[in-house]
């Protein structure tokens, strides 16, 4: 195995990593769901002065909450999609994009994300991706 293959599987590792540690803070917006569930079903114990909360005031921590719940697992997905491609030389331009945009995800994401980035702009490994058994002709 030459040392390009290495690299790859390496970063395809660290992207299967990184990818469910984004899945565990993806779930942290769970917080905001259950308190503006808790809002809507049970105002009067987070009421000031006995005026009861504003309905949508739950709504918006339930649909902020489910809105950063989203995106974070569609990232993660992303992520984990990443390190596949990147073992089998799949969908270059995927992995590019998903790779700038792992900087994002301080701290180990830009480590990630900018190792990945170096890797994937030498003209070798564009070779790999792009080589004829790698290229799916189908439909």
């Amino acid at each position: 195995m030459n040392k390009d293959q290495d690299y790859l599987n390496l970063l395809s590792i660290f992207h299967y990593i990184v990818g469910g540690i984004a899945v565990l803070f993806s779930f942290l917006p769970l917080i905001h769901i259950i308190l503006g569930t808790l809002f809507l079903f049970i105002p009067e114990r987070f009421s000031d002065l006995g005026h009861p909360l504003p309905c949508f005031l739950g709504w918006i921590f339930i649909i902020v909450g489910v809105g950063c719940m989203l995106v974070g697992l569609t990232f993660a997905v992303c992520m984990i999609l990443t390190g596949r491609y990147l073992a089998r030389h799949k969908h270059y331009i995927f992995c590019l994009v998903i790779a700038s945009l792992n900087c994002l995800f301080m701290p180990f994401g830009t480590i990630l994300g900018v190792f990945t980035i170096v890797v994937l702009t030498r003209p070798s490994i564009k070779a790999l991706f792009y080589s004829v058994e790698n290229l799916d002709l189908t439909v």
